[in-house]
Order: C-alpha cells, then structure tokens, then sequence
C-alpha cells in the first residue's frame, strides 16, 4: 500500500472544469510515474465505464476508475477541485476526486485496500481531514491510512441527509449507489477477527471462537444471547450487502448500517458479498438475530439462511442513505410479529407469497427510481435468458434430425413404438422428437420466467400455465410474453393484500399458485388469447410472404440491433424475434433466424480481421483479443467484440452495425434459411444456400473492417491534444478519444 498513493499522485489545487478534464489531469501524474503507460487508452478505458452510470457519490466525491490493459500496477490519485466538479452525483459537484486505475489482472492484495477506501469515505473525519490538508504527503497518508484523521465535531453517522452545504462539504454517509465501484475485487480485511471470505463458504472464527463471518461489529462472540440476571440482550441485527461490482457500495451500505446500529444501541452483523466471494455469517448469528436487514441491486446468495424472521429488503442505496431508517423499520416488523415463512425443501417463499424478504431479485435488479420501461426490459429478459438453453438444445437436435433424416423426419412415429438400433433414421427421428419435445417448453417456460422476474418463485407457476394456454390456443411467441406479464402482475397484487397470520404459512403453496393460475388461464382462454392467436398468425403469415425489397428492410433492421450492443437488451430482443419464429417455422421465419445469426458473427470477426491487417493500430491486449475473437465470431458469440467496443466505443460500434446491417440485407436478398437457433460456421450444414450465406458473412465482416481501420487510422493520424500521450513510458501505438 505504500507505494500505491504517494505525494506526487495528489493534487490540493486541481484545475479542471469537466470530469473529462479532472481524470486527464490526475492521469497524467500516472502516465509521468510510469503508471500507465498510454494516456489516450486509458482515458478512453476511465470514460467507458464512466458512460455505464455516473460515479459521483452524494457528499461531494467522485471515483472515477476503471481496470485497463494501460496500468502498470493497481494506483490511486487523489485530487482536490475548489469550485467542484460534476461526477452526476444527485446533491451536486465534487471536490474530492478520486481517480482509481486497476490493471487487468490486480492482484487481490492491491484491490482489497480498493474497497476499504469505500468503507473510509463513509467517515466525516476522513472527509473532513482530506478538505482540510495542505500538505500533498498529508493527504497521501491519510489515504494510506499511515495517519489517523481527528474525529468530526458532529460523528453523527448513517442519518442519509444533513443540512444544505457547499459544494463536497457534506458527509459521504449519503453516497448514491447509482455510481459505480471501483473494480471487483475480493473482501476488505475485516476487524474483530474476521477474514476475507472465499466461493469455497470458508469462514473464520472471531477470537471467541465463534464463526461470525465479514463484517460482524458487534455482538459477534456471544451469538447466543445473554443468561442468568443481567441486563437484557440488546436488539440483533443480520444484514446482508451487495452491488453489482462488490466494491464501493456494498462496504458503504455495510458500514452505514453499522454505524446506525451503534447509534441506536443496535448489535449489528454485516456479511458483504463481494463479487469475488464473501464469508457467511455463522448460523448461530443468524439464529441469535432479532431481524434481517437486505439491501442489495444483485440477488442474495443463500437467501434462504435468513428465512423465518422478520426481514427488510430493499436496495442498496437505502443501505447507504437510510440505514437508521431500516433499523427502526427492522425493529417495528419484528414487534408486530411480521416474519417470513421458514423455507420449504423445494425453496419456498415467504409470507405472502414473495421470497424471503419479499420481491424478485431480478425485481430489485435496478434503481428504484428506474421507469417502467427499464424494468419491462428487465422482466422480459429474465424469460429470454431461461428460454434460449431450451431453444439451443432443441433447436439444435431439431436440425441434426433434419440433417440426418432428411425433411420427412418430422413424419416417423414415435421412438417408443419403433426404433431400429442399426438405422441412421431411426437415430434422426430420436433427435428429433427429443429436440420437439425440449422445443415445446419454449413458451411455458418464457412465461414463467417473465413472472418469476416480476414476482419471484410465486409467478412460476401461473407464468407456466399461461405460457402452456398459450402454445395450446396457438397464441405463440407474442402469447408467451403477454402471460407472462400477466401472471407476474396477478401475483404481485395478491402479494399486496394482507393476510391473518395463520393464512401466511399457506398462501405460497395453495392460494397464490390456486387463484393466480385460475385468473390467468380465464384470461387467456376466453380474453385476450384469441386476439393474440389472431396477431401471431398474421406475423407468421407477414413472414412467410417476406420478399424482395421488404426482406432485405427487415434483413438491414436486423443486422443494426445484433450490432448495436454486443449481446445487451437490443441485441437479444432481435434474437429473441428470431428463435420465436422457429416454434412454429415457416420459410419467412427461417430466412429471419439465417440474417439474425449472420449479423451477430460479424463484429467478432471484424475485429479479428483488424488486429491482422493492421495491427498497429491497436494494442497488445486486443491483439490478443482478436486470437480469440475468430472462435467466439465462427461460433456466433457476438460478446467477443465487447472488449474492443469497450476501449473505443465511437469506432467499433459504428463499424460493426454498417457490417451487419449489409450481412443481413444480403441474407435476406439470397434466401438464406436456418433451423437451427444457434452454432455458427458450426451448423453450415443446416443453412439453406450455404455458400451465399458465407458471402454474406464475408462481405459484413470485410465492411466492419475496413471501417474500423479507417476510423482508427484517421484517429493516429491525428495530434493528440493533450500533454503526457508521448511521455516515456508509453509502449502502445493506440490512440482513442474519450467517449
């Protein structure tokens, strides 16, 4: 930790009006230290992630960070802005600056002292002795922690709000958890004992023995509770923590609800679960606790653990901004008695019919502020995940007993009946029936999982039924959709309505399953069923007479969406509009899986050819990179272009949707088909028109190409503007702007 801030890495007086501006300024002091060793690269790495979400925290912070092939080893710098500037933190401008610069491969040493700088920025003596300093080597040690701050005349800590302040004076305690952490990273070395947690679940003994997992304050070493006439056991506490990258904000949340738990005399046990593995809390802390409190964006692991008792769940920015709020609201659920159901063998939920705790994780994946269509998105690509296993296996065993047994395959009787050891169509029509058989699971279980985002365990069953009337009334893929939204609905009304205690035990095993699967089966038999048949028949029908000029528009349209995110939201609701088409296939549905699979190889493969024909213009790493992109590009893994998109967005992206908007028009133009939903170069044999087919892919992956080695060329040829990209140091050629 010595070396990783040192006094020529802090600057008291940082003169810089933008983020942009403050993150080259500070990164330049790297770039002179032999830090980082390709200024534009890494800026372009910092502003990458920037654009994911703002890393401006409440209290006047800003962290902007990121892990990047340019860094030489893991280093913080440190600067201060008097005036302040906006890192899109809601309460306004940042003073205090940190820029955090991770290599690809930190060791878990380095990145460890990471996340404790989140816990440190929760205290206002910190924050306070770092605006007051006027010392370069103060403030360094400060951050190191050789030097201790003096405490803040007002300790007050986890209030979520404080009085109106100037710009960065105010207390990191109310730190927006829509900023971003730092990097992944394992756990911080925990007080009391306790030790950085593992996947393996190994968890370490407080000095007592007793195995209290991270983050554990207080009341760890007597789990138990007290005995004989003394005075009585103060209120206990278990809280879980988490984000999406385990850092900042999962050890801020932890640390808040700590502080407001020695506030209000609260014995208060943390266990935080970083990205790279965390330590359980002991099953004697969890069954000593009074109440759970959850404030987590990703799903708890192991939730079960904490099921019977009463339980706060929400996300984790009340972790941070009100901590003392959810200690009072965990102190009232457990006067009035309110605990969840105690977990069933087959994973139960809790009272009501939610999980433990209440709600879906997927629910919770987002801000709470986030609009209904981000949450939509969200509900609707829980059930595209869950469905496309179902859909490469037996879409694949489909095609294989096509190719196997030719087209007539589909007419052999039943494999139970009759099956030839010794005869390959024997063999095809087992393949075949398997694959239907796993291929008519594709609705039902895209319902379901749609309810299960929206509402948890309790909407899979209704999400089924409805997904199953669906494939019965021939509603489709678009009747697989609207059940599934309308069971996750059903349920989490019923989940609203309270219930006498004794009913608490029953209502997720008979009554939400008995009435929601009753209400959806009513409505798609006899409401909105029909009309949607009626709608999906006439896409299929749309499909089927696609031709010409329309076929090429739609083969364009498709080719921009596979392209335009690499495998995000956009990218799998084209794909999902293919593989529907394929539950009941037709030439026009066929023609669409061809030009979604074909666009979604090119940008891999673009970016493989680039790295070949002009390496230069790209970096060590993403040369490497581009080795691997030929496999992941043939077998149709559009993600294998994300680390180039990542570095230079406004290149690559562009580039890679011009390639696969002319591979999918000329897909489209040559009547290209496929039954099976996935595999690449890998199912040539299952592709109508094959060798057009590889044209079409040629010729997109020849287009990206060419334009990103333009783009990036034009780029080189041009001066970078600002000091420090020639410093010594600098071993890559690769020049990016800052998107």
């Amino acid at each position: 930790m010595s070396d990783m801030i040192t006094a020529d890495l802090v600057d008291l007086d940082l003169a810089a009006g933008t983020k942009e501006e403050a993150a080259r300024s500070l990164a330049e002091r790297l770039v002179r230290l032999g830090r980082v060793t390709d200024l534009d690269g890494f800026l372009a790495d910092v502003a990458a992630r920037e654009a994911q979400m703002p890393t401006g925290l409440d209290g006047g912070i800003g962290i902007p960070h990121c892990r990047s092939a340019h860094v030489t080893e893991p280093t913080l710098a440190f600067g201060r802005s008097g005036p302040g500037i906006d890192f899109g933190a809601p309460d306004g401008p940042a003073d205090l600056i940190f820029l955090i610069a991770a290599p690809s491969g930190a060791d878990d040493a380095h990145l460890t002292i990471l996340s404790s700088l989140a816990r440190r920025l929760m205290d206002p003596a910190f924050t306070s002795a770092l605006r007051t300093t006027t010392s370069p080597a103060g403030a360094a040690a400060l951050i190191r922690g050789d030097e201790e701050p003096q405490p803040a005349p007002s300790p007050s800590t986890g209030t979520g709000s404080t009085a109106p302040q100037a710009p960065g004076a105010g207390s990191a305690k109310s730190a927006d958890p829509a900023a971003a952490e730092p990097a992944e990273a394992p756990e911080p070395p925990e007080p009391a004992g306790s030790a950085p947690g593992t996947d393996s679940g190994t968890s370490t003994g407080t000095d007592t023995g007793t195995d209290t997992g991270t983050g554990v304050r207080q009341g760890a070493g007597e789990p138990e509770g007290d005995s004989g006439d003394g005075p009585p056991a103060p209120f206990r506490v278990v809280a879980v923590t988490s984000c999406p990258t385990g850092i900042a904000h999962t050890y801020m949340a932890a640390e808040a609800l700590e502080h407001a738990g020695r506030d209000a005399g609260v014995d208060v046990a943390v266990e935080t679960q970083g990205s790279a593995g965390f330590t359980r809390l002991a099953p004697g802390v969890i069954a000593a606790a009074d109440a759970v409190i959850l404030a987590h964006d990703v799903p708890v692991r192991e939730k079960e653990r904490f099921a019977g008792k009463p339980t706060v769940d929400v996300g984790v920015k009340a972790g941070i901004n009100r901590a003392p709020q959810l200690i009072v609201e965990a102190r009232d659920k457990a006067a009035r008695g309110e605990v969840t159901a105690p977990v069933p063998a087959d994973g139960g939920e809790g009272p009501g019919g939610e999980g433990p705790g209440g709600g879906a994780p997927v629910d919770r994946a987002g801000e709470p502020g986030d609009g209904y269509g981000t949450r939509l998105r969200t509900w609707l690509m829980s059930g595209v995940s869950y469905m496309v296993p179902f859909v490469a296996a037996g879409g694949l065993l489909i095609a294989l007993g096509f190719a196997i047994g030719g087209y007539a395959v589909d007419k052999a009787p039943s494999v139970a009946e009759h099956f030839a050891w010794g005869q390959a169509d024997s063999w095809a029509a087992l393949m075949f029936q398997t694959g239907a058989l796993a291929f008519g699971f594709l609705i039902p279980v895209l319902a379901g999982y749609i309810a299960y985002g929206m509402a948890d365990r309790p909407g899979l069953v209704p999400g089924f039924v409805g997904g199953a009337v669906a494939l019965t009334i021939d509603a489709g893929f678009l009747g697989g959709l609207a059940a599934g939204l309308i069971a996750g609905g059903i349920v989490r009304t019923i989940q609203r309505v309270r219930v006498p205690g004794p009913l608490r035990g029953i209502m997720p095993v008979v009554v939400i399953p008995l009435v929601s699967s009753a209400i959806v089966g009513f409505l798609m038999f006899l409401v909105i069923g029909k009309p949607i048949a009626s709608l999906q028949s006439a896409l299929t029908d749309w499909l089927s007479g696609l031709s010409g000029a329309n076929a090429v528009v739609l083969g364009v349209i498709l080719g921009l969406m596979m392209c335009f995110d690499l495998g995000g939201p956009l990218n799998k609701v084209a794909y999902a509009f293919a593989i529907g088409g394929l539950a009941d296939p037709n030439e026009g549905s066929l023609k669409v899986m061809a030009a979604v699979m074909a666009a979604g190889m090119v940008p891999p493969l673009a970016m493989a050819l680039a790295t070949v024909v002009r390496g230069r213009l790209f970096t060590k790493a993403e040369r490497e990179n581009g080795k691997a992109a030929w496999v992941l590009g043939a077998s149709f893994i559009t993600e294998g272009a994300i680390p180039f998109a990542a570095a230079d967005p406004l290149r690559v992206v562009p580039s890679a949707m011009v390639g696969g908007a002319v591979t999918g028009a000329l897909s489209m133009l040559f009547e290209c088909t496929l039954r099976a939903p996935h595999g690449g170069v890998w199912v040539i044999p299952l592709i109508g028109n094959p060798l057009l087919y590889l044209v079409a892919v040629l010729a997109g992956t020849l287009v990206s190409a060419a334009l990103v080695i333009l783009l990036k060329g034009h780029a080189r040829r041009t001066p970078a503007p600002a000091p420090g990209a020639g410093e010594p140091g600098e071993t890559h050629e690769k020049v990016t702007v800052a998107a």
